[in-house]
């Protein structure tokens, strides 16, 4: 069987490629007009009540929408070469998957684009498995904090689609995947055991061996509830709390350091604006370059 996950395959070339879209900066966006027809609703208002539906998802995960959903304009034309500006939204790669979870599934392109995002998705995967290697430590620690943060994007939708609906049952969904990985020690006992100030959040204070072992967590979590369609609040924290302890275990038999045990970093926001600045700082020119 031909891996479609394999990055260095030639893929065919979905509609859902066709109107992906790359900024001046190089990151990717699709632009919520043209994902509309291609998902067949004709009605703007329509698709709105699906973005609203997916931005609720985005935020019960604990991600800030204003990340994956960017409101903008398009211009569109009305004939005899008028042309008038329209409402619309630049959407990351996360936001629409949770847009096609969110999406009429009676609509066959609606599954199509649930394939679509999910390979291409764990394409991204392997391809950063491939450079973290060759990275420092503040480096995987950017890395993988994002990667945590899309990836409890998809938990929540998986989370969502057992019966996990309410923040406040998400919250106690996330208390069974901390409590299976630290010991019993719930978030709000991470954050104190980690000396961390109230508005600080534990994720991002986490250094790369610890960042990874909640990543692990996560997904495992995510495809244990999709692939055996878990039904009801209950059974979803239960298998939460397993996809901690299975992690747990592991980091054990391999005489790792236990992730409560592990040092508390400095904050990831200086990471991101030290790298923020280094990007934006102009090269200096080496000698004999013109």
């Amino acid at each position: 069987m031909t891996d479609i996950t394999n990055t260095h395959l030639p893929q065919p070339e979905t509609p859902f490629e066709r109107i992906r879209q790359v900024d001046p900066d190089g990151y990717e966006f699709w632009s919520a007009r043209d994902l509309m027809p291609i998902l067949d609703y004709v009605s703007w208002q329509k698709f709105k009540n699906v973005l609203l539906k997916s931005q609720i998802a985005c935020e019960n995960s604990g991600n800030d929408p204003a990340d994956h959903f960017i409101h903008a304009v398009k211009m569109v034309a009305l004939g005899s070469d008028a042309k008038r500006e329209v409402e619309d939204m630049h959407l990351s790669r996360y936001a629409c998957y949770l847009i096609v979870q969110n999406a009429d599934p009676a609509k066959e392109v609606v599954a199509l684009g649930q394939t679509y995002f999910a390979v291409q998705t764990r394409r991204q995967e392997i391809a950063e498995a491939e450079v973290l290697t060759e990275l420092s430590e503040d480096q995987r620690r950017l890395l993988l904090r994002q990667r945590v943060k899309n990836q409890n994007t998809d938990l929540a939708s998986a989370a969502k689609t057992a019966g996990v609906i309410t923040a406040v049952d998400f919250a106690v969904f996330q208390n069974h995947g901390y409590r299976g990985l630290y010991n019993g020690l719930t978030a709000d006992a991470i954050h104190r055991r980690k000396r961390l100030k109230k508005s600080q959040h534990i994720l991002d204070h986490m250094g790369a061996t610890e960042l990874a072992a909640n990543l692990f967590r996560s997904t495992q979590a995510e495809d244990k509830l999709r692939r055996d369609k878990v039904k009801g609040k209950d059974s979803a924290n239960e298998v939460h709390y397993q996809a901690g302890l299975v992690v747990r275990r592991a980091i054990a038999e391999l005489g790792g350091t236990m992730p409560e045990d592990l040092p508390t970093a400095d904050s990831i926001k200086k990471l991101e604006r030290a790298e923020k600045k280094r990007l934006a700082a102009p090269k200096t020119k080496r000698k004999g370059e013109e």
